[in-house]
């Protein structure tokens, strides 16, 4: 048998011509490896038999919508994961699980060499070798498109010259990569970050400006995880989709950044995370209502590194299996209904309520039952600001 190598394989041009690229640079058999993360469009078993005709001497095509949305998805909601505060991972979230999967093909098929179809400019690159080396630290790691002159024209021709059923009159002025948790659009026009996006870039969002009435729900979590909407159980991919689809509808979840890359440059992106926003925001709630101050402050700190850690590839890395620890571990009482109203683009709270509360009634009302002993403020302040008025007394001696 020869020898083998894996490939990410996404169903497009570039990893259809990469098959029969890699086969003839390298003389390697070509495994293609794809899966389903809720991105929609064509079906696996389309995608499949597409890698055979394009010369792959075999296809594994798997449905990991579930295992995306339990053990990758959760995850960064528990963290609350925002990249720069506003990006929820769509794509570094995927790659990951990915890697997992071309990995066991790896070992399934005894190819000694993984590749994949990134480019030298983007974050991708990192997270897919960085992961196999992780996993995998035995194997070769091959990006045709980065490392071998594989340009698009190039490709174009290559296909057209070995007959491969692609359709490449149909070129997007975007680049675009999107799952269950959300959409990102990018290049063409949008590389000018002074042009606005036009409607047409967006898919999984209607425009917020247009009337509609309000969308009130209801979203039930316990130890951090959504359970039910509006009294209905779900399952955290059925959570995600009927969010992406009544939150899209509103058109939340829109985001237009200048995003710090990991390998340095900056980028504008465009996002689409209608049902991430809503989860995110309820659960931000929930942790609100239930979780202990400085525990709660602590977290957001994990929360960003944990987000960092992800964007940047290092899913496997042993800081970010430490911080999954900690985060269950402190969404032990997130637990509770969060109510919220979608409209306009907007996700807003308008109600919490949970048996782990820490919101006590008597303590913070003003009116008739309040149980404060407002007497023991003035000391509580005096020992508080002891030591910032003693440094003052002293600067004021000094002349400082």
């Amino acid at each position: 048998m020869k020898d083998r190598v894996v490939l990410a394989y996404s169903g497009g041009l570039d990893t259809s011509v990469a098959i029969g690229w890699i086969a003839e640079l390298t003389g390697q058999e070509v495994v293609a490896v794809a899966a389903d993360v809720g991105q929609g469009g064509e079906d696996l078993e389309v995608i499949r038999q597409r890698a055979l005709d394009c010369g792959a001497v075999e296809a594994v095509v798997v449905d990991a919508r579930d295992e995306y949305a339990d053990e990758y998805c959760l995850p960064a909601l528990k963290a609350n994961a925002l990249y720069m505060g506003r990006y929820p991972l769509v794509s570094a979230l995927s790659r990951p699980l990915i890697v997992k999967h071309m990995v066991q093909a790896a070992r399934d098929h005894g190819a000694t060499t993984i590749a994949h179809g990134c480019t030298g400019k983007g974050n991708d690159q990192v997270r897919f070798e960085v992961g196999i080396g992780a996993l995998a630290p035995d194997l070769k790691v091959s990006a045709p498109v980065r490392d071998s002159g594989m340009t698009r024209d190039k490709a174009i021709a290559f296909a057209a010259d070995k007959g491969l059923p692609i359709d490449v009159n149909k070129k997007s002025p975007y680049s675009i990569d999107q799952n269950v948790w959300g959409r990102a659009v990018e290049t063409g026009f949008l590389e000018d970050p002074w042009n606005g996006p036009i409607e047409d870039v967006y898919s999984y969002t209607s425009d917020p400006k247009t009337p509609r009435d309000a969308d009130e729900l209801v979203l039930t979590f316990e130890h951090g995880v959504p359970v039910a909407i509006d009294g209905r159980k779900v399952s955290v991919l059925e959570a995600i989709q009927e969010l992406n689809t009544r939150a899209g509808a509103q058109g939340v979840g829109r985001l237009d950044m200048v995003e710090d890359r990991l390998i340095g440059i900056k980028s504008r992106e465009i996002y689409e995370v209608p049902g991430a926003q809503v989860l995110i925001t309820a659960h931000q709630e929930m942790e609100n209502l239930t979780m202990e101050r400085d525990l709660a402050r602590f977290k957001r700190q994990v929360d960003q590194r944990w987000g960092e850690l992800v964007y940047d590839g290092l899913w496997f890395s042993p800081l970010k299996r430490a911080l999954d620890a900690f985060i269950d571990s402190a969404s032990r009482n997130v637990s509770g209904e969060v109510r919220l109203t979608l409209h306009g683009g907007t996700c807003t709270v308008s109600g919490r309520r949970s048996d782990a509360s820490l919101y006590d009634f008597n303590l913070a009302t003003y009116d008739e039952g309040d149980t404060f002993d407002q007497s023991l403020a003035k000391g509580f302040v005096e020992l508080w600001g002891m030591p910032s008025k003693i440094a003052a007394q002293r600067d004021l001696r000094l002349g400082q």
